[in-house]
């Protein structure tokens, strides 16, 4: 048997399973513009960052189905975000690992996905890999990107009432000088 090479971009996804293939390479982040985006301002992605993938396909028995096209892929990379105390970039590894599985339209699709523990796609006639990597890692971001302990102090604001001293402030002096009372200690 002889080794077919699969173009990611115009993956012919059941010839692929079919043949139980595997592809992997390297894209620029940079190449993944929705994802570069969400990179901090101050820190976008370099030439030299990249999103290592591999993709496997191959056929499975599914019960009451016979065999259908799947499609393990994976993919990791590092990604400058903005830290959500610090508001720094903080370096962030992403990376995924995920199972799809095929089935023939979209009703059959929605219908399987609903009580499937992997994902259930539609067959497409082509599936772009690099278009899917990018969703899949996008999904996988933090909702709040942050250091374990930011680099720099956090910025005090220009309008904070911090005391001189170390005395804990009474929260209800505010309250007693409006009444006209002295706090109580």
């Amino acid at each position: 048997m002889t080794s077919r090479s699969f173009d990611p971009l115009k993956l012919q996804v059941e010839a692929f399973a079919k043949a139980g293939e595997t592809e992997s390479g390297r894209w620029p982040l940079r190449s993944f513009e929705r994802l570069s985006a969400m990179a901090h301002p101050d820190a976008p992605p370099s030439a030299d960052d990249a999103v290592e993938w591999h993709a496997t396909g191959e056929l499975r028995k599914v019960r009451g189905a016979g065999e259908q096209p799947w499609l393990h892929l994976g993919a990791d990379t590092v990604i400058q975000l903005q830290c959500q105390r610090c508001l720094g970039p903080v370096s962030t590894p992403v990376d995924i690992d995920d199972h799809f599985r095929f089935v023939h339209g979209e009703d059959a699709a929605e219908r399987e996905d609903v009580d499937s523990e992997e994902d259930v796609l539609a067959m497409p006639r082509s599936l772009d890999l690099h278009q899917l990597v990018e969703d899949e890692l996008m999904l996988a971001l933090p909702l709040v990107p942050r250091h374990d302990v930011c680099p720099a102090p956090l910025p005090v604001p220009d309008n904070a009432d911090v005391p001189e001293d170390d005395e804990p402030v009474n929260p209800f002096a505010a309250l007693a000088a409006l009444k006209g009372k002295a706090p109580l200690q």
